[in-house]
């Protein structure tokens, strides 16, 4: 018994169109994972209540760039890995030099550009020095005294000469450590964009033939 192949101009056509439509299909199916997940990562921050600042850094990018190839890729990111990273595990936070964290209150107002005030900063801007308060239950204190609260809620140096509406507020609570609630589930959106994948090929795949 004989068996002959005949590779035919037809058939050489085809295939060569069969690998060109996968291409597309793959490339085609990473873009919409990666802009999938995108999006429902975005949902997760701002539905955390975390801003959408911080949700317009997450970011998405197909590889190649240009064109189309059955190894293509999705990659999503965050440009602010750290704090997004940080909502996500819930870590122990502790000082870095060994000594307390300061958890500013609202009396101590916010710092530069919204950001979290820090001790130093206050005195600067407020002109006043804090006073530390041990507290054997409870976090200790930085308080000011002879300030004044003003319309926002905010500790400000008073200008009474009587007294007058002075107090003593505490701008600061000192703690040894912070257990940062995790207020997100990354890996879980994911998971299901991962798992999204096989089934988008075959789909895309297939939708061009129709």
């Amino acid at each position: 018994m004989k068996l002959k192949l005949d590779i035919t101009p037809d058939l050489v056509a085809a295939m060569a169109a069969e690998v060109k439509a996968g291409e597309k299909a793959v490339t085609a199916a990473m873009r919409e994972a990666g802009t999938g997940l995108k999006s429902s990562w975005r949902t997760q921050v701002t539905g955390a209540g975390l801003g959408r600042r911080l949700a317009n850094s997450i970011r998405n990018q197909t590889f190649p760039r240009a064109g189309e190839s059955l190894d293509a890729a999705a990659l999503v990111w965050s440009k602010a890995p750290t704090i997004v990273g940080a909502h996500d595990t819930g870590p122990l936070i502790r000082s870095k030099d060994g000594f307390y964290l300061a958890i500013p209150t609202e009396a101590a107002g916010r710092g530069l550009r919204g950001r979290r005030i820090t001790p130093g900063e206050w005195e600067r801007r407020r002109g006043l020095r804090l006073r530390f308060v041990y507290r054997r239950r409870g976090p200790s204190l930085l308080v000011a005294d002879r300030a004044r609260i003003n319309k926002r809620g905010q500790a400000v140096a008073s200008r009474s000469k009587t007294g007058r509406n002075q107090v003593t507020a505490p701008i600061f609570l000192l703690v040894p450590q912070v257990k940062l609630p995790k207020r997100l589930k990354l890996d879980r959106d994911a998971e299901r964009a991962l798992d999204s994948v096989p089934g988008l090929i075959v789909a895309k795949w297939v939708g061009q033939r129709s």
